[in-house]
């Protein structure tokens, strides 16, 4: 070990050198995502990638039916696109929301600023100070927080202990964003950020494309396999192949259909998880969703309008979402 040492060392050094004069590879976290976001684009290539090498009557078809490939590699470029799209989008941080808010408020535009100061971020608060910040909330952030949530809740209990600020309903603190986003659901070790109010939407295309072009792309191997024999090293490297992109499908439809019921019932994923720890959800039945407006407004609020913030509910609304549905009901489309 001790002769290793001294030739590991200036490699090492070397190494750091090398990697601080590169922005996008200096910080760990986005050295591993940029790792991560070329290796899913290597694979896509791999498969692609074969049947052109491998395959003389794939390079066949593609002449004879320009149109039916031309079609194959729009829906490929579409859904890298969409990753990156994805991966580079912001879910919703509720700093930029309060900023927003404040900025815009006409009462406190030409009131003195004081900034609250955290480990990630500076957060600045309008009109008040920073020792009254966290017992009254005279900020405009801190009111219209106050207003989301029933009469009586604390403003202690809606502060986050990391930022600092005013937490609406259904936003949590991510410890690897280390910020707090708006209707959390998760975070996305492929893309490299979390899923939230104004990337969900995107995060759903996303998914959908990647599905119809596995879908598509297994068609295409099958159909490899279907043809005259080949040698048994190809055979053996496609079917390789064909288990891994199986597998991959089953887990990537599974993530779509699951995604599409928790927008049909707008939901988050860390609410469905973990809903006994959430204080407002704790006590509301499992099969009443609080924040569902319908399954076209739901779909219309992801898609068209990410920008409101969703109330908790009133007693009588949750009251009358828990009874059981009708046959007057179904006619009324009540679940619509």
């Amino acid at each position: 070990m001790g002769v290793c040492c001294p030739f590991l060392r200036p490699w090492d050094q070397a190494r750091d050198r090398f990697l601080l004069n590169i922005p996008c590879l200096s910080d760990p976290v986005r050295r591993s995502s940029l790792l991560l976001k070329l290796a899913l684009v290597a694979l896509h290539l791999i498969f692609v990638g074969f049947l052109f090498f491998f395959d003389e009557e794939f390079i066949v078809k593609t002449k004879r039916d320009p149109w039916y490939m031309a079609s194959y590699f729009l829906l490929f470029s579409a859904t890298l696109l969409q990753y990156f799209v994805t991966s580079g989008s912001s879910p919703g941080y509720v700093v930029d929301a309060m900023r927003d808010v404040c900025e815009t408020n006409a009462v406190y535009r030409n009131t003195p600023t004081i900034s609250i100061k955290s480990e990630s971020l500076v957060v600045t608060v309008e009109g008040e100070t920073a020792s009254s910040a966290r017992r009254t909330p005279t900020s405009p952030w801190g009111k219209l927080v106050l207003d989301l949530y029933p009469p009586g809740t604390s403003v202690r209990n809606l502060t986050c202990s990391y930022c600092h600020v005013e937490q609406p309903p259904r936003a949590k603190h991510c410890h690897d964003c280390d910020r707090c986003v708006l209707q959390f659901d998760h975070h996305c070790v492929w893309l490299g950020t979390c899923i939230g109010q104004k990337n969900h939407s995107k995060f759903w295309w996303y998914i959908f494309e990647e599905t119809a072009l596995s879908i598509w792309t297994l068609i295409m191997y099958i159909d490899y396999l279907s043809n005259v024999v080949k040698p048994w090293w190809k055979n053996a490297i496609i079917i390789l192949l064909l288990v891994i992109l199986a597998i991959s499908l089953i887990f990537v439809m599974l993530l779509l259909l699951f995604h599409s019921y928790l927008i049909l019932t707008n939901q988050s994923t860390y609410e469905l998880v973990r809903r006994r720890r959430i204080p407002y959800l704790r006590n509301i039945p499992e099969r009443v969703h609080p924040f569902s407006r319908g399954i076209r407004r739901n779909v219309y609020n992801v898609c068209c309008d990410n920008t409101n913030l969703d109330a908790l509910p009133a007693a009588f609304e949750l009251e009358d979402r828990s009874r059981p549905y009708t046959c007057f009901d179904m006619l009324k489309c009540r679940c619509c």
